[in-house]
């Protein structure tokens, strides 16, 4: 029996060692890092995501909205960070407006026409923009389009953007419209 490598392994070896130091899962030359980590010297936020704690948990929640802002910038064409959304829950229906926090009259354009889309895209049934969005099929969409004709979607420029007034008589589409600008409000973390 040999205890020589064979070829076979000896190259295995080779491709593993390439593919862990081309992914950063090198062995570290840091002495410095390569001592025993002493808890004492880590604050608690450090040591509760060592061990998949809250901040772990909260940093996974922020990735996921950052992701969620980086799509919208993708669908509606402005700096999610430097525009306001308002889901806005009204007696017969909503509103969701989207604003420019400053002066950028490119950015005022771009999102009138997203708004502008999405107006006609709803009066459709067509919910594939939030769908995108959220990476998810939106709360109350099957319904709003199940029920378009009963609901009226109507387009406004604001100063720094524009809104989509979304209004029905009908109860179960006022309680779709209700649940999706609710879900929208809470994915977006509008506020109101």
């Amino acid at each position: 029996m040999s205890f020589l490598p064979t070829k076979a392994a000896l190259f295995g070896l080779l491709a593993l060692s390439v593919f862990c130091a081309k992914h950063g899962m090198a062995q570290s030359t840091d002495t410095a890092a390569s001592k025993p980590m002493d808890h004492s010297a880590m604050t608690p936020a450090q040591h509760a995501a060592m061990h998949g704690g809250t901040d772990s948990t909260k940093a996974q929640r922020d990735s996921s909205f950052a992701a969620l802002q980086e799509r919208g910038k993708m669908a509606m064409g402005v700096d999610q960070y430097a525009s306001a959304h308002h889901f806005d829950v009204l007696p017969n229906g909503g509103r969701i407006a989207l604003e420019m926090k400053g002066a950028d009259s490119l950015a005022v354009a771009q999102i009138r026409a997203h708004m502008k889309l999405i107006e006609h895209a709803f009066q459709v049934g067509d919910f594939s923009t939030p769908e995108f969005v959220h990476m998810r099929e939106m709360p109350g969409t099957q319904v709003m389009s199940r029920n378009k004709a009963l609901i009226r979607y109507t387009y406004a420029d604001l100063p720094r953007g524009g809104e989509v007034r979304i209004a029905t008589a009908d109860s179960a589409s006022l309680a779709a419209i209700r649940e999706f600008l609710l879900a929208q409000r809470g994915d977006h973390r509008a506020g109101h």
